[in-house]
């Protein structure tokens, strides 16, 4: 599964693990990405999108 977002772009970010005595290790953010099914254009599709985007479309959509 693709991990970015088809709405928003959102997709793995670089990072550090920083532990208690201060040893560095990297690390990724990771979106939480979900398949939803979607109607674009008069046609279903399965898209992958953020569960942010997930619940800002549903608020919008009321």
């Amino acid at each position: 599964m693709s991990k970015v977002c088809a709405i928003c772009g959102k997709k793995p970010a670089a990072g550090r693990n920083i532990s208690h005595s201060h040893r560095v290790t990297p690390r990724t953010f990771r979106p939480n990405i979900q398949k939803v099914t979607v109607v674009l254009e008069g046609r279903v599709k399965r898209v992958n999108v953020c569960t942010k985007c997930m619940k800002t479309t549903t608020k919008v959509s009321r």
